[in-house]
């Protein structure tokens, strides 16, 4: 890591070499929100783009994480590779993305997660199994033999960071950190203490 080094840049590398013959899914990320009484709640979600601008994951924008976003949008990210004994985490602020971005990617997804998103109350009680598959049910039918567009409450959030830190484990717990701020719309780097 260079003082000079784009942290974005020096994540996709890293991303790339956690993806190479990974044993587990290298896109897995913990994702730490607060609403607005300070509560916090962290959950596994999946990288689904990456570019200067930030990270992007998708979900239910009525889902517990899209109230906590909608009430307080800073949040964290992190990254724990154990098969590079790195970890890699990220803070700032939460963005819905532009609603193109939610359409194209929702197109990608295969039928069956269509049909469960606009199915789903996530996070909110449900009396059975039974209900939730009768649901799928229902809107599959409803979209027989054609395409099912995104539902209005389900897009994209984009995490615009501001602090990007890179943990690398060292011999006799002697661990490389390195801290990224962006301030001013640039960014500086220092080394942590393990």
């Amino acid at each position: 890591m260079t003082a000079q080094q784009d942290p974005i840049e020096a994540f996709a590398q890293c991303y790339a070499r956690a993806g190479a013959n990974a044993p587990f899914d290298h896109t897995a990320m913990a994702l730490a929100t607060a609403d607005a009484g300070g509560r916090v709640a962290v959950r596994i979600v999946l990288l689904h783009g990456l570019d200067a601008r930030g990270l992007v994951f998708f979900t239910n924008y009525d889902s517990r994480k899209g109230r906590d976003i909608a009430a307080n949008p800073q949040a964290a990210l992190c990254f724990y590779w154990p098969w590079l004994d790195q970890q890699v985490r990220f803070e700032g602020r939460l963005e819905r993305i532009h609603p193109a971005e939610s359409d194209a990617y929702f197109s990608t997804r295969p039928r069956g997660k269509q049909v469960g998103a606009w199915a789903s109350p996530q996070s909110r009680p449900l009396a059975s199994r039974a209900e939730l598959e009768a649901r799928c049910a229902e809107i599959d039918r409803r979209h027989e033999g054609t395409a099912i567009p995104r539902p209005p409450f389900w897009g994209g959030f984009r995490l615009v960071p501001d602090r990007i830190e890179f943990w690398n484990a060292g011999e006799n717990r002697l661990h490389d950190r390195f801290l990224y701020t962006r301030t001013a719309g640039a960014w500086t780097m220092e080394r942590l203490g393990p």
